[in-house]
């Protein structure tokens, strides 16, 4: 079949053009400087501290001003800790003037977060006291550059340890001097600028080169295709160092002067959404599936399921002639969530159409987007005028897409280009170039195919990866390594199984090939229960040491080797089956 370069959609607002992010923050300056831009919880019960965009850039420019000073221009700069204000500051104020910013995964484990450190060269760091403990260890080690640990929750300057409020002081002073080394300094648009690492262990990870010119373009075709204001209120729920939530949920929203609050963890998201009387959200399908499901069985439990399906009819009805009248009818609905949501945004991983479709027929508008850690992120979304349940939208504006060897079905591996697209991956020119071909296009690594009004529609992986319903990835390859160095252990195979019904949920699972000579000699192990039940604890183990969504959740054995290609690779497609 043809391989032929697909429509994106069309802008749909007006944009304000910036071609970095500095722009981004003189533009937000100019227009909503006056404007709340964070809320804070205070003792009293619905009161909140509150901070304006002016008092906002103040900081981000001091800090910046202060970090020129100690001596980090043009460095690498590393951020870890829970989503939070500093996390944003320091954020913003390295990529807008000092260097390249590093976010880490809060999640790693600590061999994982070290190798992490010294992979990117990181010369400085900023953390919360939860790695107070973390950072003296990295410390005491001689492998990395780091030179500046900076605390997001020390008061002064302390020993070796610098105070982010500190700075940020001692940047406000040397601005009023006339210090304008940050104020002034000029921005590299295509350079890199931001350094994310992929899922992965410490070997395989790869570090993702990312530059405003990518950063800004996926802004601009976000805020092209959807429509917020100054009004709207954001929950930042997805750990921010997370490219769709750094870019969708914290960057986008700074742009159209929208206001930001923090969660407090997963058990506090209802709560939290009533009590910042939260307008707009961006998360993982399985949060908004599971507020889905605890609505249904509220509205269940007081006898109100039948009234509901009438007006679900009534409503949609209507809504054929224009009428709509969706927030009134489900006004209790709504107002079990505050009463002010009105947009949803899932990515990462396969979203439930009936649960999307759901929230959008109760009257909040609710969309599936798609994209990469590679792509800055977002590649395709459905928006106000993009919706096919099902499918993952149209191409943003600025992207250009087609299916490579499309099989008879038009089914083949998405590629795409545009400015969005990564720089490539640091110190490895290898995957770089199997990622970006000669002629420009980035493999995406997943199969799908267009529908004939252009809409896309994922339909598995290419490669390997296993992804989690909570938008995690896991390279089976990875975890292999790791069981391969149990004693006993010839080979394995990583897989991802459905758990119970539940046809879209995988854990992960593995199956062992074992040598019966080593188990009975060293382990005195004969009896296949015996040996899978030592070889179960030795498993976990290995969990000990990989991050808890990495874990192995059951495991068989065998003495039958694993199918192979010539080459010695698995041939996994054929292991499955015979699984």
């Amino acid at each position: 079949m043809e391989e032929k370069i697909h429509k994106s959609c069309e802008r749909i607002t007006e944009i304000d053009q910036i071609a970095n992010l500095k722009e981004l923050l003189q533009n937000t300056r100019a227009k909503y400087g006056t404007e709340v831009a964070f809320l804070f919880k205070t003792d009293e019960p619905g009161v909140f501290r509150e901070k304006t965009y002016n008092e906002y850039i103040d900081e981000i420019e001091a800090l910046g001003t202060a970090l020129i000073n100690i001596g980090l221009k043009g460095k690498r700069i590393a951020v870890i800790s829970e989503n939070r204000y500093e996390w944003t500051l320091a954020y913003l104020s390295t990529v807008t003037g000092v260097g390249v910013i590093v976010p880490l995964d809060k999640s790693l484990p600590v061999n994982e977060l070290e190798s992490s450190i010294t992979r990117s060269e990181a010369e400085a760091i900023f953390y919360s006291k939860k790695y107070d403990d973390i950072m003296k260890n990295i410390k005491s080690k001689a492998n990395n550059n780091v030179k500046f640990y900076i605390s997001m929750d020390e008061e002064k300057n302390t020993g070796e340890v610098y105070s982010l409020k500190e700075l940020i002081k001692q940047g406000k002073e040397l601005i009023k001097n006339g210090d304008d080394s940050y104020i002034n300094a000029e921005i590299d648009n295509e350079k890199m600028s931001i350094m994310l690492f992929t899922s992965g262990t410490t070997a395989m990870s790869k570090s993702v080169m990312l530059s405003h010119k990518n950063i800004c373009t996926n802004l601009l075709d976000i805020a092209s295709t959807f429509d917020v204001t100054k009004e709207d209120r954001f929950l930042s729920f997805l750990p921010l160092h997370h490219v769709f939530e750094c870019t969708v949920g914290f960057l986008y929203p700074i742009y159209k002067g929208g206001k930001l609050a923090y969660c407090e963890g997963i058990r506090h998201i209802a709560e939290n959404i009533k009590q910042y009387k939260i307008s707009a959200m961006i998360s993982v399908p399985i949060l908004f599936e599971s507020m889905y499901k605890q609505m249904m069985k509220t509205i269940e439990k007081q006898g109100k399921l039948k009234k509901v399906k009438f007006g679900l009819k009534l409503s949609n009805f209507l809504r054929k002639f224009g009428i709509d009248i969706r927030r009134k009818i489900f006004k209790e609905i709504l107002d079990s969530l505050g009463g002010n949501v009105r947009l949803f945004v899932a990515g990462a991983a396969a979203f439930d159409k009936d649960v999307e479709k759901a929230f959008n027929d109760f009257g909040i508008d609710t969309y599936q987007g798609y994209g990469l850690t590679e792509t800055s992120p977002v590649i395709a979304a459905e928006h106000p005028t993009v919706v096919k349940y099902g499918s993952i939208g149209q191409l943003f504006p600025s992207v250009q897409g087609k299916i490579f060897e499309p099989d008879k079905d038009g089914i083949g591996e998405l590629i795409v280009k545009a400015d969005s697209v990564m720089l490539g991956y640091y110190n490895n020119e290898e995957a770089s170039k199997e990622a970006i071909d000669e002629n420009g296009w980035f493999h995406t690594g997943d199969l799908a195919y267009f529908d004939k009004d252009d809409y896309l529609f994922i339909t598995g992986r290419k490669k390997t990866v296993i992804v989690l319903k909570n938008g995690k990835n896991i390279y089976p390859e990875e975890v292999e390594a790791l069981l391969n160095k149990i004693e006993g252990v010839k080979e394995s195979f990583v897989y991802g199984k459905p758990e119970d019904d539940d046809e879209i949920d995988l854990k992960l699972n593995a199956k062992l090939v074992y040598d019966p000579e080593i188990m009975k000699e060293k382990f005195g192990l004969e009896k296949e229960e015996d040996i899978k039940a030592k070889l179960w604890k030795d498993v976990k183990e290995v969990n000990k040491t990989v991050p808890t969504y990495k874990y192995v959740k059951g495991i068989s054995v065998t003495t039958e080797e694993l199918i192979k290609t010539t080459t010695q690779k698995i041939k996994r497609f054929e292991e499955i089956k015979r699984i």
